[in-house]
């Protein structure tokens, strides 16, 4: 195995020995415990790897900088501390740490919901006071209480599994998790509104995305029991902090435990820091002896296998694919990965299981590749950091099963990609070098899917087209194409808009509801 040693790795932010002993045996590494953003603008040019954790930002001045840098390394989980779009677009490779601070994280939220339903901080803090009042910090038990889990990851999971054994009720939303994935966690899967309806605590473990952003404010707090407990151990933003304070001050709900914040280091006049009835720590999710040393040399073999042109597992960004491969399949991966936004734009239910067939030439190539492309298309619109690499295991940590057809028969067209789950069918090939979606449940279009479409299954008769465009026209929004597709059922058409602007749910509504509508499914593919 030839090892290269002429790389020069700097590592920031306190990483464990363990990982840093590894590269040095390797690598020329630089350790800055602390280092400042003008500091590492100045020194950055010189490395080829660079690991930090949660405190230095990587933003795109300091890539602008770093010209030799192939790698950057998270000791962690979340890379929002890093502009993974930046070094995508300058050929850098972002990894993580994905399972390295499993078990802290999930013993941490843990713990926080122990401390917020027995008011343990509080009570030391008034014991170290010289007091002794038992009747001010009567708690609630966990028996019998329903959890309601955010998101059902490997931590979300991990929680699920450790609260069974406090004989608790779980519930739990997560928009990929099927009823037989949760069936077997001991999980039973709710609507968002209704966990909030009925959960007497609830821990959030979703990635902070432009969804999942401000996900709890007050309407949703409101909607919850005023006597439940809120626990984030997960991303600060998820939870809108301005509104947590109101909920907590006004009673809406008892009591919440904290330990990510929107911006950290949280404000030392944060009015957070006054409440009663809040747990805060300075998110210590991953911080155990046992977890920074698992992030450690996780992120240094990584480093290694990327520095000498081996795949690495973790990473978070695209990888890197040879050129002559990547010219044959790049624009069947784009196809791929536009038909799994589609076939889950389509789903009405979770997607426990999906079928990808590639019929034509392409089925003798890597064509492996299209169906994990597929993957990143339908999770991409739930999840963030979703590549082709880590595609495949955040699908199979949701219990979402992928089977493979491959048949070097041409149908109709040279090359074919038909993807398939929950009863929905969608086909595209390429036309010269653009994906075009030909084929709906059967129903035989011509799609460009690089825009929004509305897919409108209809009555065949005159004037449906027209009520639509004057129902869209109503409200502003201007329909760039169109195209109908008829199938072998009698009287039903497939109507499917290309539009130029968002639609609101409220418009959506209004579609469905005319009487020549059976149903309205929209598809974003660029948003």
């Amino acid at each position: 195995m030839n090892i290269q040693t002429k790389f020069n790795v700097l590592a920031v932010d306190g990483i464990a020995n363990e990982g840093i002993e590894q590269l040095k045996k390797i690598f020329n590494v630089e350790v800055h415990d602390k280092i400042s953003h003008e500091e590492l603008l100045e020194i950055i040019p010189k490395f080829d790897a660079l690991i930090v954790r949660s405190a230095s930002k990587v933003t795109a001045d300091i890539l602008e900088r770093a010209k030799n840098l192939k790698i950057i390394g998270r000791a962690g989980v979340g890379v929002d501390n890093i502009d993974v779009q930046a070094a995508t677009e300058r050929g850098i490779i972002v990894i993580n740490s994905p399972d390295g601070n499993t078990i802290a994280a999930t013993e941490h939220t843990f713990a926080m919901m122990l401390a917020v339903s027995r008011n343990i901080p509080q009570a030391s803090e008034s014991m170290h006071a010289g007091k002794w009042d038992r009747k001010k910090f009567v708690g609630v038990e966990l028996r019998n209480k329903t959890l309601g889990i955010i998101g059902l990851g490997k931590i979300g999971a991990g929680v699920a599994k450790r609260a069974q054994s406090f004989d608790m009720n779980i519930v739990a939303y997560d928009p990929f998790v099927s009823e037989e994935r949760a069936k077997n966690l001991g999980v039973h899967m709710l609507e968002l509104d209704e966990l909030f309806k009925i959960a007497d605590f609830i821990t959030v473990h979703m990635p902070l995305t432009n969804k999942t952003k401000d996900m709890i404010a007050l309407p949703q707090m409101r909607l919850m029991k005023p006597t439940v407990r809120l626990i984030n151990c997960a991303r600060g933003g998820i939870i809108n902090e301005k509104d947590l304070v109101t909920a907590l001050t006004e009673k809406i709900i008892a009591g919440a435990a904290i330990d990510v914040f929107e911006n950290e280091p949280l404000d030392e006049n944060s009015p957070l820091r006054k409440l009663p009835n809040i747990i805060l720590t300075p998110h210590l999710g991953a911080s155990t002896i046992e977890a920074q040393i698992g992030v450690s040399v996780d992120v240094a073999s990584g480093i290694i296998d990327a520095l000498n042109n081996r795949p690495v597992a973790t990473a978070v960004n695209l990888p890197h694919i040879p050129s002559h491969v990547l010219e044959k399949l790049a624009p069947y991966l784009d196809l791929g990965e536009r038909l799994g936004r589609t076939i889950t734009g389509m789903s009405k239910e979770p997607i426990s299981s999906v079928q990808v067939k590639v019929n034509g030439k392409i089925a003798d190539m890597n064509s492996s590749l299209i169906s994990t492309a597929v993957l990143k298309g339908m999770l991409s619109a739930a999840l963030e950091n979703v590549n082709l690499v880590n595609a495949n295991i955040l699908a199979a940590e949701r219990g979402i099963h992928l089977s493979e057809i491959k048949s070097s028969i041409a149908r109709d067209f040279a090359n074919l990609v038909t993807v398939s789950a929950n009863g929905n069918i969608v086909t595209g090939t390429l036309f010269g070098n653009a994906g075009r979606i030909v084929e709906i449940n059967n129903f035989r279009v011509d799609v460009d899917p690089h825009a929004r479409i509305l897919i409108c299954p209809h009555i065949n008769r005159p004037g449906v087209i027209g009520l639509v465009g004057t129902l869209l026209a109503q409200h502003k929004i201007n329909i760039s194409g169109m195209n109908v597709g008829k199938t072998a059922i009698e009287g039903t058409s497939l109507m499917v808009l290309t539009v130029d602007n968002p639609i609101s749910q409220q418009v959506l509504d209004e579609m469905k509801n005319l009487e020549p509508i059976f149903d309205v499914t929209p598809v974003a593919y660029d948003v």
